[in-house]
């Protein structure tokens, strides 16, 4: 099935939130935010954004679920519309081929959409049963796609209750043509995402408000479970110095890889999902509500 669909540029106006506004009060301790940057505000346009994904390029898209969007921010700092009727995507990721890999959660798939926009529909179901609603998802070295399924009614169900009976994380090796279950002990899952090197997976269980460390084994196998830290999370990503990013009410919750929060970056609004972006993976990206906010950064993404 293709999509085909004019990228419309569109003119930005950018505010500088005041420092009366946003304020940092442990930037010296963690040095991870540039000196004297703040948060941009890049558009406040939309109904409710989530799941930035950056390409090779430093390109960041992201969705706008209520209106079943995928909108495109370049490295110029260009905002424009990639691709209309995106199955109400939430999540997604970058494979090594360039092709954007989404939680579409309209059928409650996993979707594959190529730099022309054709899209594949890569899973739609468990044993026979419709999965909850994937919602965020992470691509391993190996092109396997570990995703969480958590179960939020949506409106343009007609189903009112999930078909599994349990909200849980899944591995999708690259070639299957079925999901492994991993770990169904959660009350929500989330936010997930992996170590630079592999061997670690993190999944927010944002229903209990905590997140959860793993070891990844042979074949995505998920081995010592342990907490990381006592906080929920939508979305999340990593930098180069193994800082876990937590999104949630009021802003990003930074914690070092000892477990430790280092960070808080306040934002007007609850942020839902975050990435690093830009030509160097220095610029902090956030979806938040209606609107997506960038900063600049010491650190850089994964």
């Amino acid at each position: 099935m293709r999509f085909t669909i004019q990228s419309m540029l569109i003119p930005l106006t950018i505010w500088n939130l005041s420092t009366s506004t946003i304020k940092n009060p442990q930037d010296e301790k963690s040095g991870i935010i540039a000196e004297n940057a703040k948060p941009v505000l890049i558009s406040n346009q939309f109904k409710f954004t989530e799941g930035p994904a950056v390409n090779k390029n430093g390109d960041v898209f992201f969705t706008d679920i209520v209106e079943g969007k995928i909108w495109k921010y370049s490295t110029e700092g260009e905002l424009s519309l990639f691709m209309d009727k995106t199955g109400h995507s939430d999540g997604m990721y970058f494979d090594k081929k360039g092709n954007l890999i989404t939680a579409a959660d309209e059928k409650n798939e996993i979707w594959q959409i190529s730099p022309d926009k054709k899209v594949k529909v890569l899973l739609d179901n468990f044993e026979g049963k419709r999965f909850n609603g994937p919602n965020d998802l992470w691509i391993d070295a190996k092109g396997g796609i570990f995703f969480t399924d958590p179960y939020y009614q949506r409106p343009y169900w007609e189903r009112k209750k999930p078909d599994l009976s349990n909200q849980s994380v899944y591995y999708f090796p690259k070639g299957s043509k079925t999901a492994i279950l991993l770990d169904s002990n959660f009350v929500r899952p989330n936010g997930i995402i992996g170590s630079a090197d592999g061997k670690n997976l993190f999944v927010a269980d944002i229903g209990d408000k905590k997140t959860y460390k793993y070891d990844i084994g042979k074949n995505g196998k998920l081995y010592n479970r342990r907490l990381f830290f006592d906080q929920g999370s939508d979305g999340m990503t990593l930098d180069n110095r193994g800082n876990l990013y937590l999104t949630g009410r009021g802003g990003v919750t930074v914690i070092n890889p000892e477990g430790k929060k280092i960070e808080h970056i306040e934002i007007p609004a609850s942020t839902a999902n975050v990435c690093f972006g830009g030509k160097n993976r220095d610029i902090l990206f956030m979806t938040a509500s209606k609107a997506v906010y960038t900063l600049k950064m010491n650190v850089r993404g994964i």
